[in-house]
C-alpha cells in the first residue's frame, strides 16, 4: 500500500504554506543568534565579519543546498524522511548499520532539548533593548512549559496559522537586511570564500569559529525528517524563498556591524539593533512566535522519532495517543514530559541564550555525519551512482562535517551534562535492539504441520472444557507453516487449550511506512488459520480491531465456511468468543550470564517493564487476553554434582 502522502507532493499554496509553517522554524530563526556568536566578544573588523558571513554563505550551499534539498531528499521512503527512514531504507545492506542510525537518532533527539531555550531565550533577550535587566528566565519557562501543556490537545488549529506566520517572520528578515544593504552595497563581497578562507586559516583561533558559524544550518536535518509532512517538490520550491531571505538578513546584519561605529558588541544583538525603534516591539513579538513554531517542529519531530524508534524495535513500547484527527500527528507523554523538564533545566543552568550557543551544534554534527554515511549506502545500491562520484561527495561533505566537528568538540565543556542524557538514550536504543536480537536467537520455531492431527483430535475432545471458541496467539515466524514451540507447549501443557479454531498471528513490519494489508493462510480446514499482517513502520498497530475486521471480511465473503459454524456468541452475549493468549518471558534462575549478557539482558526487561505490557503495545486492550509467562534461558548452568550429606 502507498503511502497517504503523495498529495503533499502536489505544489498548490497551501502546500507552499505548510512546508514554510513546519520545517523552517530552527534554521529560520538561527539569524537570532549565529552572527551575534560569531562576533562575541572579540573586536570587530573586516576579516571577523566577511569571513563569518562568507562561512555562513557557503555552509548553506554545501550543507543545507547540496546535500539536504538536492540530495538527501532523494531518499524518499514511501514519501517519508529522517534517519530511521533513511535506515529503513538500506539496512538490508550492512549489519552495522544499525549503529549509525542509533548514534544519529540519540544526538538528533538531545541535541533538541537545547533548540527550543535558545530560541524562544533569543527572541524574549529582545526585550531587554527596551527594559533593560528584564528577567527574562521565567518568561521562556513560562512559554515552554504552555507550549509542552498544549501538547496533548494537539497541534491542528495553532498548525494553520504557522505558515502565514512564517511568511511573516521570513519577510521581515528580508525587510530587515535590506534596509541595512541600501545603505552598504559593498558589503555583499562578503559571498566571496576568499573571505571565509582568511577567517579560518589567518585570524587568531579563526577556525574554532566554525561552532559558531555551524549555528546556521544546524537546522537541515529537519528539511530531511518532514519530508512526509511537505514532499520534495514543496521544500525545495520553499527553500529558494527562505534562503534569500535568510541570506539579506545576514549580511544586514554585517552591514551594521562594520559601520555602527563601535569597536565591540557590547553584548548587543546584532539582529534586534537592525530594527527601527518604533518597530521593536512587534519585530519582538513576531520573532518570539516564530521560535515558538521553531519549538513546535522540533517537539513534534521528537515524536516521530520515538514512534518510528518503537516500531523499528529501537525503543521501548511507551503509550502513543492522536490528539487529532489530522494524519500523522501524534503525542507521547513520556517524551514530551522528558523534553519539557530537559529545556528547563538548560535555561535555568545556562540562564541567556548567550551561554547556550556555546553549547549548542555539537550533537548535530554527529547526525549529520551518520546521516552522511547511511547516505553513501542508499547512493550506492539504491540510486546506483558511480562509485567515484559517490567516494567525491562523501569527502566534501565528510571534510566539511569533520571540520564542524572538530571546532564543536570544545562545546563539550560547557555541555558535559548533555553527556548522560545522550549517553542514556544510546544505551536506551542500543541495549533494546541487541537484546531482542539476543531473545530472537533463543525463538525456536516449529512446523505447524506436524501438530495439526493433535490440534483437531483436542479441538474435539469433549472431556476437555473448552478454553475459548477462537484461541489467537500472536508470533514472529515470518514462514506461513511455522510458529514458536513455546506457542504449541502452551496449547499442549499442563492443561490443554481446547478451542474451535486455533489462530496464528503474525505482525510483519515493512520498510515501507504506511502499509496496511493482510494474507490468510488455511492450514486445516476451519481449524488452523495463520494470519499475516503487514504493518507500516509509522503505524501503531491495533492488532484486535484488524483480527476482527479479518474474520467480519472472511465471514462475510464466505470464506473458510466460518459462516456456517457457531463463533461462541450466544442470546445474552452477541460478541464472537476471541481469547488473544500473549506469551511473556522472563529471566530463568537457570542463567548463568557473562557480564555484558547479564546487563544486557537485565537492562532490557528493567526497560520492558518500564514500557507497555505487550498487550497493549499490539492494541489487545478491549478483549479477553490471556498472559503466560515463559521463562528465559540464555545461558544454562554448566553441569554440578549435589552431594547428600546424610547417607
Amino acid at each position: 500500500m502507498k503511502s497517504n502522502n503523495i498529495h503533499s507532493n502536489r505544489i498548490t499554496i497551501a502546500s507552499l504554506l505548510v512546508a514554510l509553517g513546519i520545517i523552517y522554524g530552527d534554521i529560520g530563526t538561527s539569524p537570532l543568534y549565529v552572527l551575534k556568536a560569531i562576533v562575541g566578544t572579540k573586536v570587530i573588523d573586516e576579516t571577523l565579519v566577511l569571513g563569518g558571513v562568507s562561512c555562513i554563505f557557503w555552509t548553506l550551499v554545501f550543507q543545507t543546498s547540496v546535500k539536504y534539498i538536492w540530495l538527501t531528499l532523494k531518499a524518499d521512503n514511501d514519501g517519508e524522511g529522517g534517519i530511521f527512514s533513511l535506515y529503513a531504507l538500506v539496512r538490508r545492506y550492512g549489519k552495522k548499520l544499525v549503529i549509525p542510525a542509533i548514534l544519529g537518532a540519540t544526538t538528533l533527539l538531545a541535541d533538541g532539548i537545547i533548540t527550543p531555550p535558545i530560541s524562544v531565550a533569543s527572541a524574549v533577550e529582545g526585550f531587554e533593548t527596551l527594559i533593560p535587566g528584564l528577567p527574562t528566565v521565567p518568561i521562556v519557562i513560562v512559554i515552554l512549559s504552555l507550549l509542552f501543556f498544549f501538547q496533548r490537545f494537539g497541534t491542528q488549529k495553532v498548525g494553520i496559522a504557522f505558515g502565514p506566520a512564517m511568511i511573516i517572520w521570513f519577510t521581515m528578515l528580508f525587510v530587515l537586511g535590506i534596509s541595512q544593504i541600501m545603505h552598504y552595497p559593498e558589503i555583499f563581497k562578503a559571498l566571496n570564500p576568499v573571505y571565509g578562507y582568511r577567517l579560518l586559516a589567518e585570524y587568531p583561533h579563526g577556525f574554532w569559529l566554525l561552532g559558531a558559524v555551524f549555528l546556521c544550518t544546524t537546522g537541515a536535518e529537519a528539511l530531511y525528517s518532514d519530508l512526509g509532512h511537505c514532499g520534495r517538490k514543496n521544500i525545495r520550491i520553499t527553500w529558494v524563498f527562505v534562503k534569500i531571505c535568510l541570506l539579506i538578513n545576514y549580511i544586514g546584519q554585517a552591514a551594521w556591524i562594520m559601520h555602527q561605529g563601535q569597536p565591540l558588541l557590547d553584548g548587543r544583538n546584532p539582529f534586534f539593533e537592525i530594527m527601527p525603534h518604533w518597530f521593536l516591539i512587534p519585530g519582538i513579538i513576531i520573532a518570539t512566535c516564530a521560535t515558538i513554531i521553531a519549538s513546535q517542529a522540533l517537539i513534534s519531530g521528537s515524536y516521530t522519532l520515538i514512534s518510528e524508534a518503537i516500531n523499528l524495535n529501537f525503543w521501548p513500547r511507551v503509550t502513543v495517543k492522536q490528539p487529532s484527527n489530522l494524519k500523522g500527528q501524534i503525542y507521547i507523554p513520556s517524551v514530551n514530559t522528558i523534553l519539557w523538564v530537559g529545556c528547563v533545566l538548560m535555561i535555568l543552568y545556562f540562564q541567556n541564550s548567550s551561554h547556550m550557543e556555546a553549547a549548542y551544534g555539537f550533537s548535530i554534527t554527529i547526525t549529520m555525519l551518520m546521516t552522511t554515511i547511511l547516505l553513501s549506502y542508499f547512493m550506492r545500491y539504491k540510486l546506483k551512482w558511480n562509485k567515484w562520484f559517490i567516494a567525491g561527495l562523501l569527502i566534501l561533505f565528510i571534510s566539511i562535517e569533520s571540520a564542524f566537528f572538530i571546532a564543536n568538540v570544545a562545546k563539550i565543556k560547557e555541555r558535559w551534562m548533555f553527556l548522560f542524557f545522550e549517553l542514556f538514550i544510546f544505551l536506551t536504543m542500543y541495549v533494546w535492539h541487541y537484546a531482542r536480537k539476543v531473545n530472537n536467537k533463543l525463538v525456536k520455531f516449529t512446523d505447524i504441520g506436524k501438530y495439526i492431527p493433535r490440534l483437531k483430535e483436542l479441538s474435539e475432545d469433549d472431556s476437555i472444557p473448552k478454553f475459548s471458541t477462537h484461541l489467537i496467539y500472536l508470533t514472529k515466524a515470518n514462514s506461513r507453516h511455522q510458529v514458536e514451540e513455546k506457542i504449541m507447549k502452551s496449547i499442549f501443557s499442563k492443561k490443554p487449550k481446547r478451542a474451535d479454531v486455533y489462530w496464528f498471528v503474525h505482525i510483519n513490519r515493512t520498510e515501507d511506512p504506511y502499509t496496511l494489508s493482510y494474507d490468510v493462510s488455511e492450514l486445516a480446514d476451519d481449524k488452523v488459520i495463520k494470519i499475516t499482517i503487514n504493518v507500516g513502520f509509522r503505524i501503531q498497530p491495533k492488532t484486535e480491531i484488524y483480527f476482527k475486521k479479518i474474520v467480519q471480511q472472511l465471514v462475510q465473503k464466505k470464506e473458510l465456511n466460518l459462516h456456517m459454524r457457531p463463533d461462541g456468541s450466544t442470546k445474552y452475549n452477541p460478541e464472537p468468543d476471541f481469547k488473544f493468549i500473549v506469551l511473556e518471558k522472563f529471566i530463568s534462575v537457570e542463567n548463568e550470564f557473562t557480564l555484558r549478557d547479564g546487563v544486557l539482558l537485565n537492562s532490557y526487561f528493567l526497560l520492558k517493564n518500564l514500557g507497555l505490557s505487550d498487550e497493549k503495545a499490539f492494541g489487545l486492550d478491549k478483549s479477553d487476553v490471556v498472559v503466560e509467562e515463559v521463562p528465559l534461558v540464555y545461558q544454562p548452568m554448566q553441569q554440578f554434582e549435589l552431594v547428600r550429606n546424610n547417607i
